[in-house]
């Protein structure tokens, strides 16, 4: 690459866009189990879910020529995360189910895991309801309701599963957010320190006339 136009793109390895892009993945089939297909707030789950993928891989890709563009698309790629937590809260309270708590163990035992497909978080789900690990805000776990009272596969399908993968994904969006974060920082500061396109193109004019001279 030329010092005008320096080595963009690369997105891929970025860890923000793999963990969106699971995010990505995990929503569309959460919406397709739990949210029903007329409903509006499927369609806009899915994307804003999208958005923060594509969002990622526009502005890496547009950071050849602008890094304004870069940190502005990146910004709108959080903001779009952050509008789908909103939608996962939503779900959890509306229904009577628990968030978890930030100290709640089963979020780290997930970010400990480090799924990297949507089968995999959806595996992680299944071994912790079949554990009767289930655990409330309080981060205190008990064992599954008595089947007496209610069939097992009913309260594993209308409970306890929509618990768990909200919960999961919320898990999996707060990481990718404080990535993201960061690198929406990074980014300023560097932009800041650095400049942009039309800064990089000045200094190679001057320097292209300055060695003619």
């Amino acid at each position: 690459m030329s010092e005008l136009i320096p080595k963009h793109g690369g997105y891929r390895k970025l860890k923000s866009f793999q963990l969106a892009r699971l995010v990505y993945d995990v929503t569309v089939r959460f919406c397709d189990r739990y949210i029903d297909k007329f409903s509006r707030t499927r369609d806009q789950m899915v994307q804003a879910a999208r958005s923060g993928v594509q969002n990622i891989a526009e502005g890496s890709q547009a950071s050849a020529t602008s890094k304004k563009t870069e940190l502005k698309l990146t910004q709108v790629a959080l903001a779009s995360l952050e509008e789908l937590k909103l939608d996962y809260e939503d779900f959890l309270r509306q229904r009577g189910l628990a968030q978890w708590e930030r100290e709640n163990p089963l979020r780290q035992g997930l970010i400990d895991r480090r799924c990297t497909t949507a089968d995999e978080v959806a595996a992680w789900v299944v071994a912790v309801a079949k554990k009767g690990r289930l655990c409330g805000t309080s981060g205190q776990c008990g064992p599954e309701p008595d089947s007496s009272t209610e069939s097992t596969t009913s309260i594993l399908s209308t409970k306890i599963y929509p618990e768990l993968s909200a919960n999961a994904a919320l898990t999996l969006l707060a990481v990718a957010c404080a990535l993201l974060d960061r690198q929406v920082e990074r980014l300023a500061q560097d932009f800041e320190n650095k400049g942009g396109f039309t800064e990089r193109l000045f200094r190679v004019r001057t320097a292209k006339r300055r060695n003619q001279s």
